[in-house]
């Protein structure tokens, strides 16, 4: 008998599941067997991952917190502890963060790659920075005297900040003076000349340090210092997609002063005398719930993903190029292979230009009539657009669903939609209420045998590099009239609209996943096969929960590979100790949703763009479609059987944080990315 009690206790916070997310990806960074340079890759991921969070989900809990609405009091206080919570967790990994840096900086010296402060320039060195100072950088420096800031939030909260506390000849007294970095025109690292089989750079904060004299020359200042600060603005209130129907209207009338653009977090150099740092906090409109937090010496490690490679490729992960599936250079067409059966690729380990190329025959193919496809994100050259533009000049009907509230690309869409809707293509700017996330392609043919793509990640070519995502090309009739039905429901979303094959949601989605895993419960207490192995990127539906622990409760084995936020304990007696769950953080973003379900030996498998999230499950259209072809079901079975025994990149989600490295029963080491490129490479060569 299950503990009721025990389950519903037995949930993890989505964002403090996400600080136990980002918290490997930090300790990535750690690792000394990941090479040198990708492991500043992972402290720049990690901070700008820390950044988004707070500008999103931090400033969500802060609204809420501060809303006087009484019926919200069990949330308000809900999101108070949470707060305290996060920013406990954000104290103790930023100390894990600053030794992290030390760390690595200490190793570029190893390897003759030495990052130089303003007072360990030698005489050449010196040169070098004025002649840039006056090439490059002066006119981008404009010093405002903090006197004059009336509010700092006022200002770009993407910018790093210098705080300057000046000393005038006769001493009496100090000005403060705030400079803004120029990062966007002269970048973050500044190479200076080799030397003796040495590699320099220095971090622009700095050059400008060295540079204060020029700066504020003419003034009668002795003595310069200077110390950084950010700070990280509420960006926006992504609340109403989470929480209850009517929440988000509630909280909107019953917050007190918090505005969009508040400061929410500021991390200051401790070194910042308190006469300079007072003044700088006067100029933030803080509260008790906000983060401030004493750093280190430099901020905004986003940057740490563009570091200078300094010619040294040896300190990176040996490139994999995406490899090319044979039919890409058969000279044999793809709709009609497509037609023949069930085609698929794994990107990065293949090449996105398979999909490119079905776009592009579909453009000038005689026999095509209509191309339908949503898009949620694009690259900035998008040879997807280019394609359906080619096929709209061309005489075929072109639609596209366009979401234009895809985060950090709005912008991006809304030009995009633009150049397409001047070519002549339908344009769809989704459904009102509703987030298209879904990623399909619905490729009409006059014979009738229609084709249809479904993908777990964006059309987008740059992502096609670092996520991992899977895309079924197929022509199989109902999943293809099923996908056709989909872009229906979006263009007329309250017309009846039912699904033979796909799962969609908002439709019936979220049942029909409830129905596959009671039926293993069923099949597991029947005797007949019954298991249960998942690969998503994020589970935090509270009912999905109840429902997996229901399943392991009563002896289905659930087997998981969550990349991001996970409320699901493990371990529990009874409740969870049949399920066990790996978090891999590798060189690739780990982005396909995949679902196998025993079904009494059938073995049910399903490929689609929604996680477990109540927004995916109720407020997005989402698709998720069977997959029956026998070759395609094997090879995703392979993928989350690599995953599983991944014990190099794995990290055991518990529950805890702790993210415990996996062993296993393997002998010696098993990396499931490379393992999986070079099954992919074998395949082809021996093909």
């Amino acid at each position: 008998m299950i503990n009721k009690k025990t389950v519903s206790e037995a949930y993890v916070d989505r964002d403090l599941s996400w600080m136990y997310f980002n918290r490997r990806i930090l300790q990535e960074a750690s690792k000394s067997r990941v090479p040198l340079l990708d492991r500043l890759g992972f402290l720049g991921i990690y901070s700008n991952n820390l950044d988004e969070f707070f500008r999103v989900r931090v400033a969500t809990l802060n609204r809420i917190a501060e809303c006087e609405d009484r019926s919200l009091r069990a949330e308000r206080e809900h999101a108070r502890s949470l707060i305290k919570q996060i920013n406990k967790l954000n104290n103790h990994y930023s100390k894990e963060y600053e030794h992290a840096i030390h760390e690595v900086t200490r190793r570029l010296g190893e390897e003759n790659i030495f990052l130089l402060k303003e007072d360990e320039l030698d005489e050449n060195q010196q040169k070098f920075i004025r002649r840039f100072y006056r090439q490059r950088l002066s006119g981008f420096i404009s010093p405002v005297w903090l006197s004059a800031v009336k509010q700092l939030t006022d200002e770009a909260d993407e910018n790093i900040y210098l705080a300057v506390k000046m000393q005038a000849k006769d001493k009496k007294g100090s000005d403060y003076a705030l400079i803004t970095l120029p990062v966007a025109e002269c970048g973050r690292f500044i190479s200076l000349p080799d030397k003796e089989g040495k590699s320099f750079l220095m971090y622009l904060d700095d050059v400008i340090r060295y540079c204060l004299p020029m700066i504020f020359s003419g003034l009668s200042y002795v003595s310069f210092k200077a110390y950084a600060f950010k700070f990280t603005k509420d960006a926006e209130m992504e609340i109403d997609n989470d929480l209850r129907n009517g929440m988000l209207q509630k909280i909107s009338k019953g917050i007190k002063s918090r505005k969009k653009g508040d400061a929410l977090r500021v991390i200051y150099d401790a070194e910042m005398p308190k006469d300079l740092l007072k003044r700088v906090m006067n100029k933030l409109n803080l509260d008790k719930l906000d983060t401030v937090l004493a750093g280190g010496r430099y901020h905004n490690h986003k940057d740490l993903m563009s570091f200078p490679d300094c010619g040294r490729e040896d300190l990176r992960y040996p490139v994999w190029e995406p490899l090319i599936r044979p039919e890409l250079n058969s000279g044999e067409s793809l709709l009609r292979r497509i037609q023949q059966g069930d085609r698929f690729i794994h990107v990065p380990y293949h090449s996105f230009e398979y999909y490119i190329r079905v776009l592009q025959e579909a453009a000038v193919s005689k026999e095509v009539k209509s191309v339908k496809t949503t898009l949620y994100r694009l690259a900035k050259d998008s040879k997807v657009v280019k394609a359906l533009i080619c096929a709209a000049r061309n005489g075929k009907k072109v639609t596209v669903v366009i979401e234009l509230l895809a985060r950090f690309d709005e912008a991006s869409n809304i030009d995009w939609s633009k150049k397409m809707q001047d070519a002549g293509i339908h344009v769809i700017f989704g459904v009102e209420g509703l987030k298209v996330h879904s990623k399909i392609t619905h490729i009409s043919m006059g014979s009738g045998n229609d084709i249809a793509c479904i993908s777990t990640g964006n059309f987008h070519e740059g992502n096609a590099r670092v996520y991992t995502d899977y895309m079924l090309m197929t022509a199989a009739r109902n999943v293809v009239r099923d996908v056709d039905a989909v872009f229906t429901f979006i263009e007329k979303p309250y017309s009846p609209v039912r699904f033979k094959e796909l799962l969609v949601s908002p439709n019936e989605m979220r049942q029909k996943f409830v129905r596959l895993i009671n039926e293993e419960i069923k099949n597991k207490q029947a005797g007949k096969p019954a298991y249960i192995r998942i690969k998503i990127n994020h589970i935090t539906d509270v009912a999905m929960v109840k429902k997996l622990y229901e399943a392991s409760a009563n002896g289905v084995p659930v087997d998981l590979l969550v990349r991001g936020n996970c409320s699901l304990m493990t371990g529990i007696p009874v409740v969870s100790d049949r399920i066990r769950i790996n978090g891999i953080i590798d060189r690739y973003l780990e982005h396909s949703r995949i679902f196998i379900f025993a079904a009494g030996g059938e073995n049910k498998t399903f490929i689609g763009s929604a996680d477990w999230m109540p927004r995916n499950l109720d407020n997005r259209v989402e698709v998720v479609t069977p997959v029956y072809d026998p070759q395609v079901k094997e090879d995703l079975w392979k993928v989350i059987d690599f995953g599983l025994r991944d014990n190099c990149q794995g990290n055991i989600v518990d529950g805890t944080g702790e993210n415990r490295p996996w062993t296993t029963e393997e002998e010696g080491d098993f990396r499931s990315q490379e393992e999986l490129y070079n099954d992919y490479k074998s395949q082809i060569t021996n093909g």
